[in-house]
């Protein structure tokens, strides 16, 4: 067990200090399991600062009692009998007043914690929830059908918060620290984790976790939950079929890698395909795949491998698609001359707000490569490579849709020319919030569809 000792009493000490109850108002407030202790008046605040101090007690002397190297090679339901053996003597010897079901639970959080990631292990395991992010000893966050909501678990104290991101960093051969407080790493199923910590977080630890989809969801999937409509889904196939180079555009939790693996699934069993990503999250069910993550600074400040180290690396492996899972600087150049070099179907993501601004976002992240290229030759690489931009977005109902697609149709003049295959037009909301519209092909036939016409029609 990793323990952070300089920094810490002190920062409990902050935690503890007791704040001035809040002022009576008449509106009656509903009452949560999941309140924050921070805000809770000095009644409310009592037996969630008991309970922590019960459990932070059992903890310390648990693992005096249990071997942790023995634990993790024990069967789960052995392991959680002997915590509770050991809960139950510890109750005994100190004189500990817990119901049975404070026990079980108690028991239960100290299993996950040494099989798992502590307090927020079940919440891993609940396959409705998206985002789970961690702001303190606290406050635990999550994301569930869109929708931010405040969750019922919290750890003892900063400590526990601090061991819990040490062990996470840890088993990536990461650390975490005051030297460096900052982190990305990667759960081992394939969650996104990102952790930062004092001096930074000011508040405390904070572990921000993006889950990894268990579920592969085909378009016909997306289709059926309204993310996307069915005359999309043929424009799409087909797309993917006639090895289109399709981008992938939208905001930060948009959906933009769901949406990725369900087009993969349209490509060709036969074809060699290597991904390429920062955290390995594309889920591809042809048989030859290729991944390929990037690797950040050691702790001597070497051995970085980025991903334009990797797309370099990658022509070389004689790929017939490329899919970058997101297209966020220099590499962007090496994947546009990949695409004009034969590797067409090749797929990436881009955080862009529109279509338009996509084209927009390729041509400055060109530009950052220092090719030192005028703005015409890269809007030229772009107009030959950029075949179809597919925009999708999280709209204020929670739900992800895709709301426009675009077929790029070269050059006139000095400005690429697009055209919208289809748009998501709103026209308003139902009585529970969700947004009501409908999806409008504006473009009956694709240009692809007579240039590439061989690649699909039988």
């Amino acid at each position: 067990m990793l323990m952070r000792k300089p920094l810490a009493p002190r920062r409990e000490e902050a935690a503890r200090k007791p704040e001035p109850a809040p002022q009576a108002s008449p509106v009656k407030v509903a009452e949560s399991p999941a309140a924050d202790t921070r805000q809770a008046s000095p009644a409310a605040r009592q037996p969630a600062e008991s309970r922590n101090s019960h459990r932070r007690q059992i903890r310390t002397q648990l693992y005096d009692l249990i071997d942790a190297g023995r634990a993790a090679a024990m069967p789960r339901d052995k392991l959680l009998a002997q915590i509770q053996q050991a809960i139950r003597q510890l109750c005994d010897e100190q004189r500990l007043q817990l119901s049975r079901q404070e026990e079980e639970s108690i028991a239960s959080e100290m299993l996950d914690e040494m099989t798992g990631i502590g307090p927020i292990q079940p919440l891993l395991a609940d396959d409705t929830v998206n985002d789970i992010l961690v702001n303190g000893a606290g406050q635990v966050f999550i994301e569930r059908f869109g929708k931010l909501e405040l969750s019922s678990v919290t750890f003892i104290d900063e400590e526990h918060v601090f061991n819990t991101a040490q062990r996470i960093a840890a088993a990536v051969g990461r650390r975490i620290d005051e030297s460096s407080p900052m982190v990305d790493a990667r759960l081992p199923d394939g969650s996104r984790v990102n952790v930062i910590t004092y001096p930074l977080a000011i508040d405390g630890t904070t572990i921000s976790i993006r889950k990894f989809m268990r579920r592969n969801l085909s378009l016909e999937t997306l289709a059926a939950q309204g993310c996307i409509s069915y005359p999309m889904v043929e424009v799409l196939t087909r797309a993917m079929q006639a090895r289109l180079n399709v981008i992938v555009s939208g905001g930060t939790g948009a959906g933009k890698t769901t949406l990725l693996n369900a087009l993969s699934q349209n490509i060709d069993t036969r074809e060699r395909i290597i991904t390429i990503e920062d955290a390995a999250e594309l889920q591809l069910q042809q048989i030859h795949v290729v991944r390929l993550e990037t690797r950040p600074v050691s702790a001597e400040g070497s051995g970085k491998v980025d991903q334009r180290d990797l797309m370099r690396n990658a022509l070389r492996m004689r790929p017939d698609r490329i899919i970058l899972g997101e297209v966020r600087g220099g590499e962007c150049f090496d994947m546009l001359q990949a695409m004009n070099t034969g590797h067409d179907g090749s797929l990436c993501t881009v955080h862009a707000n529109t279509t338009r601004d996509a084209i927009q976002r390729l041509e400055n992240m060109v530009m950052m490569a220092n090719m030192q290229l005028p703005l015409m030759a890269i809007r030229r690489q772009i107009a030959s490579a950029v075949h179809l931009i597919v925009q999708i977005e999280r709209m204020r109902d929670g739900i992800r849709r895709v709301v426009a697609v675009s077929e790029v149709c070269g050059m006139e003049n000095d400005v690429i020319q697009m055209q919208d295959l289809f748009n998501f037009q709103i026209r308003g909301s139902d009585s529970q919030g969700r947004i009501t519209g409908e999806y409008v092909q504006t473009i009956q036939r694709p240009q692809f569809y007579a240039d590439r016409a061989h690649l699909f029609e039988q």
